[in-house]
């Protein structure tokens, strides 16, 4: 496990801006946090019971990953695929004794991300740094892994399901997607948005910072503010809808705008639906 030193390195050369550039010895730490990075030994966010929200950001993980990309020259990679990127940041490579599968076909993870043991990548799909992905997690056909993403154990993220990143501000929250989540297709979750565990988004839901969210069952309205992001409950089931506009000519012409509505929570009837899910891992 890395040490208080790779922390205060680590803060000292993103620190030291343009000067770290070409320093053996920031290398030398960059290396260090990205091999911690890809044993799943370090995390840009990880559970505290103790934090407001339950996850506490881990800023100096992602001024280290910032220090990668300060570090790193453009260099060309790859066998099959052709890439050119940030020498710092190649394409990561796996063993069959990794236990992940990655099923040929155009995928990505880049260098820093972690993958736990039976995670399943159908192609294309890809992982960017600093994610988190645990074990027994499917990442579908065009679907992303932003940056700094966690997500949980046993989460299956559905064809075109897109988890944004986030590295810059160092202490923004990163999405967080907890055990047992299940996002449909063409869904997009964005903007440090927490969605708790056992929670089912319907295909075509999008999450952001600015999107209110209607429970209809507790009757209640979710919504980020300035001190945390949107946190959709344990459980809920959440599906695309729309909510009227009732000022000016919106209202006269009756439109709506689109938003998320929590129909329910699951239940044993909604257990059974999923467990196909079980059949393609």
């Amino acid at each position: 496990m890395p040490t208080d030193s790779l922390r205060t390195r680590i803060e000292d050369f993103f620190n030291a801006g343009a000067a770290a550039i070409k320093d053996a010895a920031a290398m030398a730490a960059f290396e260090e946090l990205r091999s911690a990075l890809e044993a799943g030994e370090l995390r840009s966010a990880e559970p505290d019971d103790a934090a407001p929200l339950r996850w506490r950001v881990n800023a100096w993980v992602k001024q280290g990953i910032l220090l990668g990309f300060r570090l790193g020259q453009m260099t060309a990679s790859g066998d099959e695929l052709s890439f050119v990127d940030k020498h710092t940041y190649p394409v990561r490579r796996f063993a069959p004794e990794d236990g992940i599968r990655v099923v040929p076909g155009g995928s990505a993870v880049r260098a820093g991300a972690y993958l736990a043991r039976s995670v399943v990548c159908m192609p294309p799909m890809y992982v960017n740094v600093g994610a988190y992905v645990d074990e027994g997690t499917m990442i579908d056909s065009h679907a992303l892994v932003g940056s700094c993403a966690q997500i949980g154990r046993r989460v299956h993220l559905s064809a075109a399901a897109q988890v944004g990143g986030v590295l810059e501000p160092v202490n923004a929250s990163p999405v967080i997607l907890e055990d047992d989540v299940l996002v449909g297709g063409n869904c997009g979750i964005y903007e440090g948005t927490i969605v708790r565990k056992g929670a089912v988004l319907a295909a075509g839901t999008v999450l952001t910072r600015g999107t209110p969210v209607y429970d209809v069952v507790r009757g209640e309205v979710l919504r980020a503010d300035a001190d945390q992001p949107l946190i959709i409950p344990e459980g809920a089931v959440v599906v695309p809808g729309a909510r009227a506009i009732t000022k000016g000519k919106a209202a006269e012409w009756g439109l709506s705008v689109y938003t998320p509505v929590i129909v329910k929570y699951r239940d044993e009837k909604t257990e059974l639906s999923l467990a196909l899910e079980e059949l393609l891992r």
